[in-house]
This record gives structure tokens, sequence and C-alpha cells, in this order.
């Protein structure tokens, strides 16, 4: 993997984490990676780590093995028509654009590439996202090298291409979820006597390590929640609590409405 030159177009939030987690994880040299945006000094953060930084997509497609499209879904087709003359036939082509299915970019290209769809989520940039991804006209062996680079960069699985919309909201969205709720028990945290710092501190290393368990021992969540609630306990008093208030249905909701927006734009 080292020696694959990567282009990735648009250096965004999501485009700059995904560059970040690529070098940080050792997967290719910082050297073989290109970030474009039009104003330079927005990425300047990037060409300090030693990333080529330009503006030009165009140039920064030519050579490359694999190109990801890190923009808007509305910019896809114009950014396509820009370097799709530019982009070798072997190329991977790995879009991040929620809505854009494989059969747009084949469309927009006008002809046969290895394309992908992936939704990583911000965690990218510390080797901790979760990435679904859908695939045409791949081959095996470029399945297997789009797996390991985001593998790279956290877990990764290959997914029908129907469920992607379906993926943007569990994993791409579902941190922002997670991330709330965070914040809410850092505010109850600070109501029952802690400061705000540590209550974010006992907060978030508690979310961790729910995930980790449920990771690493392949439980389900109830299994864990029961080693935990006792007869007439204060765990279980509060849980009723805020299932009484709404919470596993106010989250579903919210899966459902995000799930909605993605469909109908």
């Amino acid at each position: 993997m080292n020696n694959k030159k990567i282009a990735i177009i648009g250096g965004g939030n999501l485009g700059q984490a995904i560059a970040k987690g690529l070098v940080a994880s050792e997967i290719i040299e910082a050297a073989n990676l290109t970030v474009t945006r039009r104003r330079l000094k927005l990425i300047q953060n990037l060409s300090d780590l030693g990333i080529n930084t330009i503006s030009d997509n165009s140039e920064a497609v030519s050579g490359a093995d694999i190109i990801f499209l890190a923009v808007k879904p509305y910019q896809v087709e114009s950014i396509i028509t820009e370097i799709k003359d530019a982009v070798s036939s072997d190329a991977i082509i790995i879009s991040l654009a929620t809505g854009v299915s494989t059969a747009d970019l084949q469309n927009y290209f006008d002809k046969q590439l290895a394309l992908f769809l992936a939704m990583p989520n911000t965690a990218v940039a510390i080797g901790e996202s979760m990435t679904c991804i859908a695939a045409l006209n791949a081959s095996e062996e470029q399945e297997q090298l789009v797996l390991t680079l985001f593998n790279q960069v956290g877990q990764a699985l290959i997914i029908p291409e129907e469920l992607m919309s379906s993926a943007t909201v569990l994993a791409a969205c579902g941190i922002a979820y997670a991330l709330r709720f965070v914040r809410a028990a850092t505010q109850g945290g600070i109501e029952i006597g802690f400061g705000s710092d540590l209550a974010l501190k006992i907060a978030a290393q508690t979310v961790k390590g729910a995930a980790e368990l449920l990771i690493q021992s392949g439980t389900h969540p109830e299994q864990e929640i029961d080693k935990v609630t006792t007869p007439r306990g204060v765990t279980i008093s509060g849980l009723n609590e805020m299932e009484h208030q709404g919470f596993s249905s106010s989250l579903i909701k919210g899966l459902i409405t995000s799930f909605n927006k993605v469909q109908n734009g």
C-alpha cells in the first residue's frame, strides 16, 4: 500500500480526517497523498504533515491509484466532468458523497471504472471509524484493497448498496448521536456534583468502555445491562425513568427522521 498514490478531492472536514488518519496509520507515506481545496490556506495543517496540497483537481488525480471524492453531493457531477480525462482507467474511485449511487458515478465518468461508495465517520482521524462500503465493477482484489485501506483507520464492512443510506444514519450520523449522549451525561454529572471537565472525562470513558465490552465480547447490550441491574437498585431505577421519558423511542425516531431526510433530500 505504501507505494500507492492517493488523491483526496475535497479537503473539508471529512477529507482532512481521512488524510490525517491514513498518515497516522502509516499505511501510506504523506508524500504519496495529495489533497485538494480551492483555498489552500484552509488545509495548511495537512501541508505541515508533509501531505501534498494543491488546488488543481485534475493535477491531483493524474497518476493516482486511488481517488477519494470527498465533496458535497451536488458537486460530484461537476468535479467528475473536470477530472475524468485525467483519471487512469485502472484507478479506484471512492465516493464519500451521500445519495450519489454507483450508477450515477459510472454515468458521470462515462467509462467503466472500479467504483466504491464509502461512508466513514469523523473518528477516521483517530483510527476508530466505522466505515460501510459498497462496490461496482470491482474485482475481489480491489475490494480487499479498499477494505484494507479503511481497516487501518477503524473497522470496515462491505454491504449491499441499497443499505448505504441506512449506514449513513447509523454510523456517520450515529457518531453525533453518541456524542450528544456523552454531552447529556456530562450535564447530568454536573448536576450531581462533578465539575464539567471531570464529568466529561468520566462520561466519555464510560461510553468507550461500554462499546468495547460489546465489541470484544460479542454479547448483546441487554446481557451487559443485566450485569449492573439489581432488584430495587439504582441502575434499574434510572433506566426505567429514562424509558418513561422516551429515551429509546426518541433515539429510534431520530434515526428514522435522519434516514427519511437522506431518502427524500
